[in-house]
């Protein structure tokens, strides 16, 4: 199943590795495998995850996950189809430190951008931050197998979740 939440703000007081953990802590049955959290060098995006362990099994698979010394994804879902992605990405050039549906889709973003999403056959929700651009695209499935929860403050700070209550424990008034 898995778990995500994150902080994107321009006010980095509103970010640490403690809040997001409380977010995180909340959601632990999600994901009792393992759970992560990072912040960007700028203390302006902050990702944390719940690790439910299906596919690669092993520490390559932590999140949130690292690629190309550029993006950083906290990722819930399957991709279904993401054998046959990676495939197309190692003919393109791309190169594959895990066995992670995970790192495909960083590939598959860096190669085609928000148009990956027509790529992918799974259920999923993530938030993927590209250093370089200083961007954060997140999005999920088309059904919402996989929730994405979010609120937005008056400062513009942006705080995301697989559940409502990881928000609630952010602070989030209900």
């Amino acid at each position: 199943m898995c778990g995500i939440a994150g902080i994107i703000t321009a006010n980095t007081n509103e970010l640490s590795t403690g809040r997001l953990k409380t977010m995180t802590d909340v959601i632990v049955h999600r994901g009792p495998d393992g759970e992560g959290q990072w912040i960007s060098a700028d203390g302006r995006v902050g990702l944390a995850h719940r690790r439910l362990s299906i596919i690669d099994l092993s520490e390559a698979g932590t999140q949130p996950m690292h690629y190309m010394d550029r993006y950083s994804i906290a990722f819930n879902g399957e991709i279904y189809n993401y054998v046959e992605l990676k495939e197309m990405c190692v003919k393109q050039g791309y190169r594959f430190a895990t066995q992670t549906d995970t790192e495909v889709i960083m590939a598959l973003y860096d190669w085609k951008k928000e148009e990956c999403l027509q790529y992918f056959d799974g259920m999923y929700a993530f938030a993927l931050y590209d250093v370089n651009e200083q961007k954060v695209f997140a999005a999920r499935d088309r059904f919402g197998e996989k929730p994405f929860y979010y609120a937005v403050l008056p400062d513009s700070t942006f705080f995301f979740a697989s559940e409502m209550k990881a928000l609630w424990a952010a602070g989030i008034k209900r």
